[in-house]
C-alpha cells in the first residue's frame, strides 16, 4: 500500500534538491499565527494540511485571499475545525497568495518497467481542453529538459503573455532538473505531483506537492 506524505512535508523534501516553493508557514494552533506570519505579507493562501489530506478544494479546506490577522485567524480555526480524524492532519499551511495568469503541471511517475519518468505540461483551466503534455525518462540532463519545454505545442504561452513578462526558461529547466535529481535520489518513490507551477513575474513558482511512496519509503 502507498503512503503520501502531507504537503507541507512533500515540499519540505523537495525543496533539497531546488524545487521552487513560496515561503509558508504551518499553524497548528491560532495563537502561534501572529508572530507565524509576522514577516509575510498578505492577502494569504491557507489550507488544511494533512498526511491524508490531497483533495483539497473539493472539500472546501482551501481559503484564498485572507487578508488581516482577525480574518486569518478565523479562517485557521474554520480549517482546523474541518478536519476528520482519518485526515491526520497537522495544522494550516499559511502563504502569500502568488498570482499569474499561466499554470504548468510537472512531476514523476515511476513506470514498473522503465523505471521514473519526467512530466510536464499545461495546467490550470486549459489542462483538460488542450491536453498539452511532455514525458522523458529520468534522468534528464538540461538540454532534455529545454526540449521538453521546446515541444509543447502551446510552447507560445512562454513568451510575452497578455501583458505578462516572457517565462524564465532557465528556471523552469532547472525545475525539471530538480524533479530529476529527486527522482533518481528517493528511495521508494511511487509519484511526485507539483500542481500548479505558477509563473509570477515570469519565474515559475510551485504552489503545491505531493509525493507518494511505495509499500515502504526510504529517503535519501
Amino acid at each position: 500500500m502507498s503512503r503520501t506524505l502531507s504537503e507541507s512535508d512533500s515540499k519540505d523534501l523537495l525543496r533539497k534538491y531546488g524545487i521552487p516553493f513560496l515561503p509558508e508557514v504551518l499553524i497548528s494552533q491560532t495563537d502561534q499565527l501572529e508572530a507565524a506570519i509576522g514577516g509575510m505579507t498578505g492577502p494569504y493562501a491557507m489550507k488544511l494540511c494533512g498526511r491524508n489530506i490531497s483533495h483539497k478544494s473539493e472539500r472546501g479546506l482551501v481559503r484564498l485571499g485572507i487578508n488581516g490577522v482577525d480574518a486569518v485567524k478565523h479562517a485557521c480555526q474554520e480549517l482546523l475545525n474541518a478536519a476528520r480524524p482519518e485526515d491526520g492532519a497537522t495544522g494550516v499551511l499559511v502563504a502569500p497568495m502568488a498570482t499569474g495568469l499561466r499554470e504548468f503541471i510537472a512531476g514523476v511517475s515511476v513506470d514498473p518497467i522503465f523505471g521514473p519518468t519526467i512530466v510536464f505540461g499545461v495546467g490550470g483551466v486549459l489542462a483538460e481542453a488542450i491536453a498539452d503534455v511532455t514525458v522523458r525518462l529520468a534522468p534528464i540532463r538540461r538540454h532534455d529538459a529545454m526540449d521538453m519545454l521546446g515541444s509543447l505545442r502551446s510552447r507560445s504561452i512562454l513568451e510575452t503573455f497578455r501583458g505578462e513578462p516572457a517565462v524564465d526558461l532557465e528556471a523552469l529547466a532547472d525545475l525539471l532538473c530538480s524533479l530529476s535529481d529527486a527522482a533518481i535520489s528517493i528511495d521508494g518513490l511511487e509519484s511526485i505531483d507539483v500542481n500548479p507551477v505558477m509563473i509570477v513575474n515570469g519565474a515559475p513558482v510551485a504552489l503545491d506537492a505531493l509525493v507518494a511512496f511505495s509499500a515502504t519509503e526510504g529517503e535519501s
